[in-house]
């Protein structure tokens, strides 16, 4: 292991471990180079591996804070799964992911048609646990999305989406229909960092199973995420939900 490496997996093991808490800001470049004797390129070259973990975020002028990746689960209830034990169906994950493709992207090559059915897009006030989510006061306007996206025009997955006014500029309906962050990368620039993602079963409501065309009451497959730029900021706050029985989810984490 490099010497970046093994730094990396030494302040991890502290964040984990709780002894560097949610939002706690991290030592300097140059305190962290006296406490483990390399140079200032080792170290930012450990924290950047941290960046891409989803670990930490730099907050331009202020420093690099742990991110509050147990404020999710908290909130919602779940405990992240224990990967020792067989604890079956009842089993929940927490994800830390680099991948910035959705749902377009990762059906694009396949050679099927992607379509999205759009059914409330509208500027709203989020609910107070998303604005915390979002980083963002409750009175702030957010845009909510609620969409249901197709292969084949057969629809596999309904999405619930908050994302902040501010920080997304300029999105139209239109754009619904095909890749929002296709919008936020290539129009508006943005890079997408990491998602913070929790899964979980769940039956279908009543609605859902009418736009999803299935029963109520049938297992989905839940993932409740938040999504991170590039400077920490959060630009996301997404529940989707998929029919349990017309694909598979794959999820890669970079450890």
């Amino acid at each position: 292991m490099l010497k970046y490496q093994s730094i990396a997996s030494d302040i991890q093991r502290s964040i984990e471990a709780g002894a560097l808490k949610p939002n706690a800001k991290l030592p300097t470049v140059v305190e962290l180079c006296e406490a483990y004797g390399v140079s200032k390129i080792t170290i930012k070259r450990a924290i950047d591996l941290l960046t891409d973990r989803g670990l930490i975020s730099s907050r331009r002028g202020s420093g690099t804070y742990v991110k509050n990746t147990t404020e999710l689960l908290e909130q919602t209830g779940l405990e992240p799964v224990d990967t020792t034990a067989n604890s079956g169906v009842d089993s929940f994950a927490f994800s830390q992911s680099d991948r910035a493709a959705g749902f377009t992207e990762e059906h694009a090559s396949k050679g099927k048609k992607i379509s999205s059915v759009v059914y409330d897009f509208s500027i709203a006030s989020p609910p107070a646990d998303v604005a915390r989510h979002l980083s963002i006061h409750s009175e702030d306007f957010t845009y909510h999305i609620c969409r249901v996206r197709c292969l084949d025009d057969e629809p596999m997955v309904i999405e619930y989406t908050y994302m902040p006014l501010d920080l997304i500029p300029g999105l139209k309906r239109s754009q619904l229909y095909r890749s929002v962050y296709d919008y936020l990368q290539n129009t508006l620039g943005l890079k997408i960092s990491s998602f913070h993602r929790i899964f979980r079963a769940v039956p279908a409501t009543e609605k859902e199973a009418e736009r999803l065309g299935t029963t109520p009451g049938s297992p989905m497959l839940e993932i409740a995420q938040v999504g991170f730029l590039d400077d920490g900021a959060p630009f996301e706050y997404s529940v989707s939900r998929y029919e349990g029985t017309r694909g598979e989810v794959r999820d890669i984490n970079v450890i």
